[in-house]
């Protein structure tokens, strides 16, 4: 998996066992960015842009009522919409020189696919090298908190639209395990581990703060205060 990082904007995601939280501090993120006056847009995945492919297949993959998809069907179906996301919405953003904020990216195929259904990290690394088209993550925040204590927010948060994935109790234990091993595997220091345990405010803080550090040595320095 390339990093290439010469370029214009500056793409940062965020990972998670499902009801981490990662979707409320990515929204608080880019209002925050938004505030200071950034070029900053937000996406997620699957799916994530206006193109009704990406769209599409995300229904497949969430739709809590879908029939038994085999694994590597699924890996490549997350792969197809990742294409598409990144044509439509990532490249030309991170092209015009904006921050790009992602709900999920490639790692999230890791450990889902790679790990949790165990068709092995390098099989998604291949399909995904294909569809990022080497549009790599320049900083990855990962929100950690056992799998335990996220069942029980999302079973607490009745507003929260349940999916396919959120069923499988052990596919999310699988899954926590395998970001701990991406975030010790990290040779770049791309991914960053995040404490999520704490209230949403306090761990919005710390996301933050570090988000400013890495802009100002990103932007030398312009983080408007």
């Amino acid at each position: 998996m390339k990093n290439t990082l010469n370029r214009k904007g500056l793409f940062i995601t965020f990972e998670g066992v499902d009801g981490s939280g990662k979707s409320s501090i990515t929204k608080l993120v880019y209002d925050e960015l938004k505030k200071n006056n950034f070029n900053v847009v937000v996406t997620r995945e699957p799916g994530g842009t206006n193109n009704a492919i990406a769209e599409d297949i995300r229904n497949i993959l969430l739709n809590k009522d879908t029939y038994k998809i085999d694994y590597r069907a699924e890996a490549l179906l997350f792969a197809a919409s990742r294409a598409q996301h990144v044509n439509d919405f990532i490249k030309p953003n991170l092209d015009n020189g904006n921050i790009v904020l992602c709900d999920r990216y490639i790692d999230s195929s890791l450990v889902y696919q790679g790990i949790g259904r165990n068709l092995g990290i390098n099989n998604i690394l291949k399909i995904n090298d294909f569809a990022m088209n080497d549009i790599i993550p320049n900083k990855t925040f990962v929100l950690m908190v056992e799998p335990k204590i996220t069942m029980e927010r999302i079973l607490k948060n009745k507003s929260r639209e349940k999916n396919r994935l959120d069923k499988e109790k052990e596919l999310q234990k699988q899954v926590y395990n395998g970001y701990e091993y991406l975030i010790n595997s990290d040779k770049n220091n791309r991914l960053v581990r995040i404490d999520a345990t704490k209230d949403i405010g306090t761990v919005f803080k710390n996301v933050m703060k570090l988000i400013k550090k890495y802009i100002d040595s990103h932007y030398n320095g312009k983080y408007i205060k």
